[in-house]
């Protein structure tokens, strides 16, 4: 049996900087990853502006800049094919793009399911004829009949869109939905298994804060963003996400219960008690206990003999 083909660190081929950017500072270069947010945050808008950056050059969102434009494949599985035209057309309204190029290739089937070998054998298919630098799929509840929760069952999915990435070197965005609710990280709203948060290259969250939309952007290796804030504005025809340039409602709202208690450990001297902690946060036991829980299940919080205190 021959061994594995191996070499030194430094022989490793690098990467130039023009090279590593999908989006800059928005999507890596080749990377799988979700975009994910509660309902009615604006994840397919979100997605449909990628796949115009991409496809034309244009900056996405209006800000990021697109190194270098490709073909993108874009399943909608939600959306009729008329209303994804007309959002792409609205798109590109807004980006000055002329929709009639647009080199945006849309999955026409009905149905697509991961679950399925003769599915993925179409959609590999698919993207080895096209060979799109992007390929988006949204959302990911309507591509198998797998239970989200179990981390057996989702894996096989997400390592067959790794292999599509890798053999055919494009990336991957697949949208998916988070649960209701506030929580501290991003990441870890996404609904069903964790595999979701651990397997993206890039992740885009979209949340509500009060009226305000706001993104954070995630990257395995690079400087991650939070707090962006969008809207998703209509002019004439063209309805499109850009990103807000004046100071948003977000940057001036109380911090969230959970962020609170993260604060006071933060600044505490020493570690505290329930007891403490609530009198510090002036905030009722049952909140206090999620928070705690929250901070503790992410590891920015440990607990000895019943007294909390930040981790280093």
């Amino acid at each position: 049996m021959s061994a594995l083909e191996v070499c030194r660190a430094c022989e490793l081929a690098p990467r130039p900087p023009e090279q590593r950017w999908l989006i800059t500072d928005f999507w890596a270069e080749q990377a799988v990853g979700i975009v994910g947010g509660e309902p009615k945050c604006c994840k397919s808008f979100c997605a449909l502006d990628m796949a115009v950056a991409v496809a034309s050059g244009a900056p996405c969102l209006r800000r990021f800049a697109v190194p270098r434009r490709g073909p993108v494949l874009l399943f909608a599985a939600e959306d009729s094919l008329d209303v994804v035209r007309r959002r792409l057309e609205g798109i590109c309204a807004a980006a000055r793009v002329d929709f009639d190029t647009l080199d945006v290739h849309v999955i026409k089937n009905p149905t697509v399911r991961l679950d399925l070998e003769r599915d993925r054998l179409r959609l590999r298919a698919s993207v080895e004829s096209i060979r799109p630098r992007l390929l988006i799929l949204d959302p990911f509840v309507r591509l198998h009949r797998v239970d989200e929760n179990t981390a057996a069952e989702v894996a096989p999915l997400l390592a067959y869109l790794r292999e599509l990435q890798r053999r055919f070197a494009t990336a991957v965005a697949l949208v998916h939905h988070a649960r209701k609710g506030g929580h501290a990280r991003a990441g870890q709203a996404l609904r069903g298994s964790s595999e979701f948060h651990a397997w993206g290259d890039s992740n885009l969250h979209l949340r509500r804060q009060r009226e305000q939309l706001l993104l954070s952007i995630e990257h395995r290796a690079a400087a991650s963003r939070s707090g962006l804030a969008l809207e998703l504005r209509a002019e004439d025809e063209a309805l499109a996400l850009r990103v807000v340039d004046t100071p948003s409602t977000a940057e001036t709202a109380p911090p969230s219960t959970i962020e609170r208690v993260a604060q006071v450990l933060t600044s505490a001297p020493a570690p505290m008690s329930r007891g403490e902690l609530r009198s510090a946060c002036r905030i009722r036991n049952a909140s206090l206990g999620e928070a705690l829980s929250t901070l503790v299940a992410e590891g920015r919080a440990l607990v000895d003999h019943g007294r909390y205190r930040a981790a280093p």
